[in-house]
């Protein structure tokens, strides 16, 4: 495993291009793109103020930098570096930004939700969407690409409208069971498009892409409800997180429940393994020490080293007692991810921060739980092979696979805190983000035999 130096960044705006051949990156209001395997710097860009947040078009042809605080998008090109273009929102202002899926239009939500304009690069043509929702995820594409739905509120109710990618018709228009619709993600085969109500009302609602509803879910009625959803990327199961510390998955079939996977805070079963990080402080030969010491040895007598240790059951993870009187509680199953090949999920109960669950989708049952020193920042799985990476903010990585797991340090001085990361999608390398400076790590590939 190799790494490189590191790079100055802000904003955690770090991001590889879909056909994984460059890198972009923010510092302040300048873009900057390198290429991946060498990074070699191969583009900069001057925006006219701080970029807030960046996205590639889905061919790696252009980058959309936003600039919230002006309501201005600017859109650079790798072929044509001397062009670019400019939308300026004016006094509409500007809350998000995202392309479609064709890399030629830009999607702007205005303040306070008023509209979303859809901006053709191609004919300068212009398009509005009336009522878009403030919610937590109000705008969502099919993976083909054909298809949007956007989350409405008009007239103190909810409603969904699905357009045509193409030529932005509405498709389908039709109101929802929700009493404040909180979000909507489409299955990846763009068939069924899950909604689900406020925290405050547990209610999943599936539809169909004409707009009717296939079924309904609710698994309890007065506490606090649903908290995160990930779809397998099969789209046969819809795992939801909830505020109980429960996920609870259903199937495509029938879209009854399955089973009930629980995040307890003391693990008995014998079958699940216990990987628990712990630290050793470095052994230094009293005959070598010096005054003042060498780099070299100032550096190995402040550095701690940690790897894995494998818990005896019945382990008891440290629990984190929720404060009820405040918004948004650390209480509930937050993040959820399948592997691509749909055998494992994890997920992270926020009661139990420093913990990663690690189920076995075949099984049904808990396969693994890693339990770190701090609290668990960010995971996601390799998009090629089932392989969990994990940080913590700190400097160190985590990855996880069947074979095994191992805890690997960035070389380097001084702090970096890793605190998001993501692969490229080869597999073959990560970006590790840390509030100030980014890395990458190349990942040597595994021989299959």
């Amino acid at each position: 495993m190799n790494f490189s130096e590191l790079f100055k960044l802000s904003g955690l705006l770090g991001r590889f291009s879909p056909d994984g051949k460059c890198l972009a990156s923010c510092v302040q209001h300048r873009l900057v793109v390198r290429d991946a395997s060498s990074l070699q710097l191969l583009q900069l860009y001057t925006c006219l103020d701080q970029i807030q947040y960046l996205e590639w078009s889905s061919d790696s042809l252009f980058i959309l930098c936003a600039l919230y605080k002006r309501g201005i998008v600017q859109v650079w090109s790798l072929e044509q570096p001397a062009w670019h273009c400019r939308i300026d929102e004016g006094s509409a202002g500007l809350v998000a930004s995202c392309w479609s899926p064709d890399g030629r239009h830009i999607l702007n939500t205005t303040e306070f939700h008023l509209r979303i304009t859809v901006w053709s690069l191609c004919t300068k043509s212009v398009s509005y969407i009336k009522y878009p929702k403030a919610c937590q995820q109000g705008v969502v594409f099919t993976k083909d690409g054909r298809y949007m739905a956007v989350a409405e509120r008009r007239d103190c109710k909810d409603f969904i409208s699905i357009f045509v990618c193409n030529n932005w018709q509405l498709l389908r228009h039709f109101d929802t069971e929700t009493q404040d619709l909180s979000g909507i993600e489409w299955a990846p085969n763009g068939c069924v498009l899950a909604a689900w109500d406020t925290c405050l009302e547990y209610k999943v609602l599936l539809y169909s892409l004409d707009g009717r509803l296939l079924s309904s879910f609710r698994a309890y009625e007065w506490p606090l409800g649903v908290k995160s959803i990930a779809w397998s990327p099969s789209s046969q199961f819809l795992a939801i997180g909830s505020f109980d510390e429960k996920v609870r998955i259903l199937n495509h079939v029938t879209w009854k429940k399955i089973t009930e996977l629980d995040h307890p805070a003391t693990i008995a079963s014998k079958k699940t393994i216990v990987y628990k990080e712990v630290e050793k402080s470095p052994t230094v030969d009293t005959e070598r020490l010096s005054f003042p010491p060498t780099r070299e040895l100032a550096s190995s007598l402040f550095s701690t080293k940690s790897k894995y240790d494998i818990s005896q059951v019945p382990v008891s993870l440290q629990y984190v007692k929720p404060v009820a009187d405040r918004a948004n509680p650390k209480v509930g199953v937050g993040m959820l991810a399948f592997s691509a090949d749909n055998c494992f999920l994890a997920t992270k109960n926020d009661n139990i921060p420093n913990a990663v669950w690690i189920w076995d989708i075949r099984k049904l049952k808990l396969s693994v739980v890693l339990e770190q020193l701090c609290t668990i920042q960010c995971f996601q799985w390799d998009p090629c092979q089932p392989r969990l990476a994990v940080c913590t903010g700190t400097s160190r990585v985590y990855l996880w696979s069947p074979a095994g797991c191992m805890v690997v340090q960035v070389p380097g001085e001084g702090d970096f805190q890793i605190v998001s990361l993501s692969w490229h999608s080869s597999g073959d390398s990560m970006v590790l983000l840390s509030k100030d400076n980014f890395c990458v790590c190349y990942l040597e590939r595994e021989e299959v035999k």
